[in-house]
């Protein structure tokens, strides 16, 4: 390897492709069993009543499926209800919908959105009339395509009441099941476990409140009222789309720990239902997470390294096998890319397995990484251009 240009592609390519995959699977590894293993089962025996929550559903057209996603609430076992949707401005039936399911269930209660204000994301101002409103001091706010089990809440609110050690938990999310049908689905909603399992460290955000290890599910959040006052509410993040990370974040801000557990058991969702869908979905809040000028090239480099070179350099050594002069040399570092190929689908195979994710998104994870990243840079330049996507009729 005499070339300089085989030098980099043989040696520090390589090299630095095993040290980024085996930083990702590590981190996985050790964060997978803290992210899955957070009900005890010890308080089972209880009867009655554990506590009392509202569960507040932000709702715009979603006649399709609010009357699923109340049902499954309704459903709840262990805990008493308050159940508050906003029609936040719907033209397809949703107010019409929870008012039927209301006239014969008094636990549900429907407010009317108003208009918009200056500087305000739709979701994030229903999520603040909906907290005003409610009636216990208990909060859970969950999309409207999130359907729980019936002990979804009851588990959630022992986890959030018996905090972690010595430090309660301020705001606690549940990352549902995600249903996924089209193929583009399949491939990139499990990115989102990926990411936070293989890159942020569970121990460390379990014992700090620094903002730095802010995460969470935007899909279903369970606060309480002084804690949730005490971060600033959804005022706080009023501009925000990416509730996921900004509400966690204002309350580490505000000096209060937050979690995120693994809800395949209690909860699942479908978030999208087409490629258009899902390239709009991860385009919509990017700027905010990852496609910022602070961590896109970094985690260019972490994804692409471990999941993209390895492939890349395979590739060009198999093209060089005619021509080499020193074939055991050659093989020897086929052999490697190929190990480290398959030990960077451990983390997609294992969602598949324990997370129940597509088998079929886990094997084409490669091409998950490119798109992604391609939406990451596309969202960038569009935030340099000040071009921002349309979702539910606004920008």
């Amino acid at each position: 390897m005499s070339d300089p240009w085989d030098t980099l592609i043989f040696i520090v390519v390589p090299s630095l492709s095993i040290l980024l995959t085996a930083l990702a699977v590590t981190m996985f590894l050790v964060n997978l069993p803290l992210f899955r293993s957070w009900r005890t089962g010890k308080e089972d025996v209880v009867t009655g009543p554990l506590s009392s929550v509202s569960v507040l559903i932000p709702a715009r057209n979603e006649a399709g499926g609010i009357a699923a996603a109340i049902e499954s609430v309704l459903a709840s076992e262990g805990v008493e209800l308050d159940v508050v949707v906003m029609d936040d401005g719907s033209t397809d039936g949703t107010g019409q919908i929870v008012r039927s399911i209301a006239s014969r269930d008094p636990r549900v209660r429907l407010l009317d959105g108003i208009g918009l204000p200056d500087g305000w994301n739709g979701k994030q101002h229903a999520c603040y009339r909906l907290a005003a409103a409610a009636h216990f001091e208990g909060l859970m706010f969950i999309d409207a395509d999130v359907r729980l089990r019936p002990t979804a809440l009851r588990d959630l609110l022992r986890r959030k009441a018996n905090g972690i050690g010595e430090l309660p938990i301020g705001l606690l999310s549940a990352f549902p099941r995600q249903e996924t049908g089209t193929l583009f689905e399949k491939m990139l909603i499990p990115m989102m476990h990926f990411i936070l399992l293989c890159y942020l460290p569970f121990m460390r955000m379990r014992g700090s409140v620094h903002p730095a290890y802010a995460s969470g599910c935007g899909q279903l959040f369970l606060t309480d009222k002084a804690s949730y006052e005490k971060a600033g509410t959804h005022k706080a993040i009023r501009s925000s789309r990416h509730d996921g990370l900004m509400l966690p974040k204002a309350f580490r801000e505000n000096g209060m720990l937050t979690d995120c557990v693994d809800g395949t058991d209690i909860a699942s969702c479908r978030m999208y239902t087409n490629a258009k869908e899902v390239i709009r979905g991860l385009l919509k809040n990017a700027n905010e997470g990852i496609a910022n000028r602070r961590l896109l090239v970094p985690f260019t480099i972490l994804l692409g390294g471990a999941h993209l070179l390895p492939w890349l350099t395979l590739v060009y050594a198999l093209s060089r096998w005619e021509s080499t002069t020193r074939p055991i040399m050659l093989l020897l570092i086929i052999a490697i890319q190929i190990a480290v190929i398959l030990v960077g689908y451990i983390p997609r195979v294992w969602g598949a397995i324990y997370l129940r994710q597509s088998w079929l998104g886990a094997l084409l994870h490669p091409v998950a990484v490119l798109l992604f990243l391609g939406c990451q840079w596309w969202a960038m330049i569009n935030e340099i251009r000040g071009k921002r996507i349309e979702w539910r009729g606004r920008s």
